[in-house]
């Protein structure tokens, strides 16, 4: 089978998504497939190479607003790889235009896959102003209305959302991703050498990483410092944190700086893959504080080298941590302190350990791919 994907984004550049389509790529090539990914080119990467039996092909886009440009520059590649291609799949959101107008004039079954829907909470989203919340809503309104062939989502929430945004059933698929639990090995990681290079001894030490984007609360966690620095005196946050988006992330700064907790926070920017093991497992605990996650590899990750955790009780989180965990309400610095503090105290207890696995989500996405070709009459 000849898999073309279009992708506003894949590695080097970070994130869940990148992620996602790296391993689910990888694993589809070694089962026999065939896959072509367009994406956009970033600093210092070819136009084209091939990495891990994937052929990656790379548009040039101009340097302010890749990912927007990306919708109009990727049409011409598309049109050209789709010629030969089998199904054209994509995802949220800047890839989708050009694969389903591409898909409709050649032909091709098309798929999309969506990691999650805001609807509404767009407009509740932290410091983003109403013509940027009207502006993104519309858009998800726009790529989520256009007709694919198959919906597939990154979680059980985000496919009842698409249920509520008019998707009918028989075109939703739910299919978590998976994880790397040879990288994410407690017993292969050397925390203590992370504590030395930070200069901590017995401190007790929480952990966020990602990005500081609109729904990831960051802020909510920082608001929290105060009141777990009371409550745990020799306490500190470990900040691992993305400088993009630059705006959110300068905010983030300034959040720290009015409440005085710079000597209560660590912030590192962001680690390789490879390293990241290491500074989870230094941490007595990780925090998700999302407003909303289609999946929530963050809490996965945290949740697979038994860390406990604390998350929202929002998205697709409460479907996907295990082990030892405390669900509290989003928004709320208070609800962070506390859980955090019933961990340290160790009031929490191990509800046991769910597994993703990349085979299995590589598994769901070709059983998908064979049912719509089937349907074509291929």
């Amino acid at each position: 089978m000849r898999i073309l994907m279009v992708l506003e984004y894949y590695p080097p550049h970070i994130g869940g998504v990148e992620t996602l389509f790296q391993n689910l790529t990888e694993k589809l090539v070694r089962m026999g497939h065939s896959v072509d990914i367009i994406t956009c080119q970033l600093p210092q990467t070819k136009r084209y190479e091939k990495k891990g039996g994937v052929n990656i092909h790379r548009v040039r886009v101009p340097g302010i607003g890749k990912r927007y440009w990306f919708t109009f520059f990727a049409l011409p590649q598309v049109w050209k790889l789709a010629k030969t291609c089998d199904v054209v799949h994509t995802t949220t959101y800047n890839g989708a235009f050009p694969a389903l107008v591409v898909s409709k004039l050649r032909g091709k079954k098309s798929i999309i896959t969506v990691h999650e829907v805001f609807r509404a909470m767009w407009k509740n989203l932290p410091y983003m102003n109403w013509a940027s919340a009207t502006l993104h809503r519309l858009l998800e309104k726009l790529v989520i209305g256009l007709p694919f062939d198959k919906y597939v989502c990154d979680s059980r929430y985000t496919k009842n959302a698409l249920r509520l945004s008019g998707i009918k059933d028989e075109n939703l698929e739910s299919i978590h991703p998976g994880l790397d639990y040879e990288l994410f090995k407690p017993q292969k990681t050397n925390p203590s050498n992370i504590r030395e290079r930070l200069n901590l001894k017995d401190e007790f030490l929480y952990l966020f990483y990602g990005r500081p984007g609109c729904s990831k609360g960051v802020e909510f966690l920082i608001q929290a410092v105060p009141i777990i620095s009371k409550k745990i005196p020799n306490s500190k946050l470990l900040l691992i944190l993305s400088p993009e988006p630059k705006r959110r992330y300068k905010n983030i700064l300034r959040i720290i700086k009015d409440l005085g907790v710079r000597e209560e926070t660590i912030l590192l920017e962001p680690v390789s893959k490879d390293r990241l093991p290491d500074y989870i497992m230094s941490a007595n605990c990780v925090v998700v504080p999302s407003l909303s996650e289609g999946f929530g590899f963050t809490a996965v990750e945290a949740c697979a080298m038994g860390k406990p955790v604390v998350a929202s009780d929002v998205g697709s989180l409460p479907e996907v941590v295990s082990g030892k965990y405390v669900l509290i309400p989003p928004r709320s610095p208070q609800a962070i302190a506390d859980a955090v503090y019933s961990i340290y105290i160790g009031e929490v207890e191990d509800r046991g350990k769910k597994i993703f696995d990349w085979w299995e989500t590589a598994r769901k996405y070709v059983r998908v791919y064979e049912k719509l070709l089937g349907d074509a009459g291929f």
